[in-house]
């Protein structure tokens, strides 16, 4: 599968749907963006400051991404001296994107605002995926979602992004299909396919950095400066952040610590996967005789016995404790955040076991991380998926404009 990089358009899709977008933004419009989207309202005199342009050159560059629809005035500040200051945010309805998930139990499709605002989602269950099925469903549900909105909000949508494990076809023994099941990812082009089936740019990343990007971009609260990222999926996967920016690796595998060596509880080693995923709840569960398919209809609340998940939660807490000490010998990250489908009390549960078995682990020489809870949720991977073309047509990279 040839890899479209986050930034980069596919080739031959052809440039945005509509005039108003007026294409992929000048530096110092995706500046004034990514300023208002990493601070939130600021006024003109902080945008001056911010960017070491001139008031006049800021003053342009506000008027024409107003006059875009991009961004909007709020409320004046008042109680200063002088007339009362009008900040600026971004239009929640300036811009709109597509986002699909692969996932090795479901595809998901959702449309996505300026602001990262879920307005609508397809989605559809599978045992294992098949790149037939998947260009079939991206066109199905792209045709759903684009008849459920207007003709102004269908020309501002940037693009499509997907969010996909790499190298599927590896997955066959681990998912429990022949090898054939799955060899046809190895020749097909994803991204080409479903670009030309639905019109639009498309942008393909790895699932779980897709689901950091979105913690990165979407997340609440503040956002440390340099952490490592576990989205806890039917395989556990990991996103890494640097000084405020995704760092993709040379292959856009970074962060791939499912693989990594941890204790496996018994005296011997697994990899991180093989104990940290949902995947192995799904087989407890089944060998408990529990509908373990319920594990993927909603992340919003599990119907299961209680001592199986926590015990589930135990085991791959200690293991996420273990690869976040390693991460730690490697590089000095201020924390590790843990995210994933699943409820957010038992996502709550696991960070607090996490916490504990940290603690448990000798750490001469370094310093452990602080583990929290990821902010964006079960939804990350798909929200992940439509922040790249937000990102390549309207943004910077986060460590440009760092304050």
């Amino acid at each position: 599968m040839t890899i479209v990089p986050e930034g980069v358009e596919h080739d031959g899709m052809g440039g945005l749907r509509g005039s108003n977008l007026r294409g992929v933004r000048a530096h110092n419009e995706r500046l004034v963006l990514s300023l208002l989207r990493s601070h939130g309202e600021l006024t003109k005199a902080e945008l001056t400051r911010l960017t070491g342009l001139s008031a006049q050159t800021v003053s342009v560059i506000m008027r024409a991404l107003e006059d875009d629809g991009l961004i909007c005035r709020g409320q004046p500040l008042r109680g200063r001296i002088g007339q009362p200051s009008v900040p600026l945010g971004l239009a929640r309805e300036g811009a709109f994107s597509l986002g699909l998930k692969v996932g090795h139990r479901s595809l998901d499709l959702v449309l996505v605002d300026f602001l990262g605002g879920i307005r609508t989602r397809v989605t559809e269950r599978h045992r294992y995926p098949t790149p037939d099925a998947v260009v079939r469903f991206a066109g199905s549900a792209v045709t759903d979602i684009l008849s459920q909105i207007g003709a102004e909000e269908r020309a501002r949508i940037a693009g499509l992004g997907i969010a996909m494990p790499f190298q599927i076809w590896d997955w066959w023994r681990t998912l429990g299909v022949p090898e054939e099941a799955l060899i046809g990812w190895r020749e097909r082009n994803i991204g080409a396919e479903i670009g030309a089936a639905t019109g639009f740019p498309v942008y393909v990343q790895n699932d779980a950095t897709a689901a950091c990007g979105a913690e990165l971009l979407f997340g609440h609260g503040r956002t440390p400066r340099d952490f490592l990222y576990f989205y806890v999926g039917y395989f556990i996967g990991g996103g890494i952040v640097l000084n405020g920016s995704l760092v993709p690796g040379r292959t856009g595998n970074a962060g791939a610590i499912g693989s990594m060596p941890v204790p496996d509880g018994r005296g011997g080693q697994a990899v991180l996967l093989d104990i940290a995923s949902l995947s192995v709840l799904e087989r407890t569960l089944g060998a408990a005789d529990e509908a373990a398919d319920r594990l993927w209809d909603t992340p919003s609340e599990w119907h299961f016995p209680q001592a199986l998940v926590e015990a589930w939660a135990d085991a791959a807490a200690r293991a996420i404790a273990a690869a976040s000490a390693a991460a730690a010998a490697v590089y000095d990250f201020e924390a590790c955040l843990v995210d994933g489908w699943m409820p957010v009390r038992i996502r709550t549960l696991l960070v607090e076991r996490v916490r504990v078995h940290l603690a448990e682990v000798p750490a001469s020489g370094i310093r452990l991380p602080l583990i929290e809870a990821g902010t964006i949720g079960a939804h990350a991977r798909s929200l992940g998926a439509a922040s790249l073309p937000l990102s390549a047509r309207f943004l910077l990279d986060l460590q440009a404009f760092a304050s």
